[in-house]
């Protein structure tokens, strides 16, 4: 069988200040109402013959994707894989290979990752088939895109000989080129960008790690050997991961092996890895802008204007790129776009909640965002998703005032039980036990008032958590 393995433990610091290490890009709807995480999960479905879905993702990210997943209805039909630190690629296929041989001696694997954007699904999944007819004959198996345009950002691979219809060796690896190598590489027609897509039988790409990296299948057996059960999650031990090496599986195998083979993949592919990439994909008007959200411009050509939070005014801009969430904005010449990235470290040292935290937090019940702050009171919205409760819990220094807007909730608060429709609320006192649970179907919304000496998150005694925090 089929088993997807999907890597979604990415930052995206190229799209700052929307994609930030609590909400990274692969999980915002960034050109449509699904994620791109989402949209490469909806193009898994028109393939043969799929076992589970696996997603390898970061701790801090485990409710986020798993409400993803239960968005798409995968909950039964997938496997979430938790990183305890990141070791790149290499390590992270072959936890995958470890994990689906153990349910499907004959699984064979299909990588990719969550934040690529792909337009023509029929196409990748000729792709993927010619590719299963190559890992069959056990190639370790790459997509090579076929280039739109010179590019010195992605890694190039040179196609060999043919080996099936569709399937040719890999020639060489090449890294990333200077603009006029690329414009030869284009031109040449034998060259193809490197995808960071991969499918291989389980079994074969481990016999080929103990060749060329033996260290890292020795680590990766150890943590494998420690996996643990937590909740629907499965948690890959600390200490055994932590000491293997970061590779990637290009560098620990692909560039070494000699059964290296391609299937050459042009279905509209881009790794939306910069706001330029995503202007260059996005439906433009007839100025050749790009607009989202509350944007009001004059005179403005060839610009990417996004508004999160409040209205943006642009006059006379061209080739201008401006993003607006409610705690930064970027302002570019879209052809300065490369520097974005350098622009997100020195924030890391100077302001680093601007490049951490996101507007809007999730937890496994839901998600809040906070409205407004300062000396002694917060104000948040609050979203229980249905079924969802929160942890039954107290706070030392705080008390809130609850007015729920939308839906219905059911709250305990000092030993009593009661229900709060739409336009009604209650007061929390400090130091009171109390908890919000949704049992029903809809999502239940509330404006929560935090007043106190202390408002930090970790202010909260739990004694009764159904998600086992």
């Amino acid at each position: 069988m089929l088993h997807p393995v999907i890597l979604a433990g990415g930052v995206g610091s190229r799209l700052w200040p929307l994609s930030r290490a609590a909400m990274p890009k692969q999980f915002i709807e960034l050109d449509g109402p699904s994620s791109l995480f989402q949209q490469t999960l909806m193009r898994l479905r028109g393939l043969p013959e799929l076992g589970k879905i696996r997603v390898l993702g970061n701790s801090d990210h485990r409710f986020l994707i798993a409400e993803q997943l239960r968005q798409q209805q995968l909950t039964e039909g997938s496997q979430i894989l938790l990183e305890p630190v990141g070791r790149n690629t290499a390590p992270a296929v072959t936890m995958a290979a470890l994990v689906a041989i153990a349910e499907d001696q004959d699984a064979q694997i299909l990588v990719l990752a969550a934040d690529h954007k792909i337009t023509n699904v029929p196409a990748f999944e000729q792709a993927v088939a010619a590719a299963i007819e190559l890992a069959s004959a056990n190639y370790m198996v790459t997509f090579g895109i076929v280039p739109g345009r010179p590019e010195t950002g992605y890694g190039y691979l040179k196609k060999g000989l043919p080996v099936t219809e569709r399937g040719f060796r890999v020639e060489t690896f090449v890294e990333k080129p200077d603009l006029e190598t690329a414009s030869a590489y284009v031109t040449s027609g034998e060259h193809y960008w490197n995808s960071g897509m991969f499918l291989f039988s389980a079994t074969e790409l481990l016999l080929e790690m103990e060749i060329h990296a033996p260290d890292i299948v020795q680590q990766c057996r150890l943590a494998f050997e420690r996996i643990s059960s937590d909740l629907d999650f499965l948690r890959i031990p600390d200490a055994e991961f932590a000491a293997c090496r970061s590779e990637s599986i290009d560098y620990a195998l692909m560039e070494k092996t000699s059964r290296a083979a391609m299937v050459a993949l042009d279905a509209g592919w881009n790794d939306l890895g910069s706001w330029q990439s995503l202007w260059d994909v996005s439906p433009k008007d007839e100025a050749g802008n790009v607009v989202s959200g509350q944007v009001e411009m004059i005179g403005t050509r060839q610009s990417y204007v996004h508004a999160a939070s409040r209205t943006v005014a642009a006059i006379g801009l061209e080739n201008v790129t401006v993003v607006e969430t409610d705690d930064a904005v970027l302002v570019a010449s879209s052809h300065e776009l490369q520097h974005v990235k350098q622009l997100v470290e020195a924030l890391k040292e100077r302001a680093p909640q601007l490049t951490e935290t996101a507007s809007v937090v999730h937890r496994p019940w839901g998600c809040y965002r906070t409205l407004a702050s300062g000396f002694g009171f917060q104000v948040k919205h609050i979203t229980v998703l249905p079924g969802g409760a929160l942890s039954l819990q107290r706070h030392a220094h705080r008390s809130e005032h609850w007015t729920v807007i939308k839906g219905l909730g059911e709250i305990h608060c000092a030993g009593k039980d009661f229900v709060l429709h739409a336009n009604q609320s209650t007061y929390i006192p400090k130091g009171a036990v109390h908890r919000l649970s949704n049992p029903r179907s809809e999502a239940v919304e509330l404006i929560e008032v935090q007043l106190g000496d202390y408002l930090g998150e970790d202010d909260i005694e739990r004694f009764d958590d159904v998600y086992g925090r």
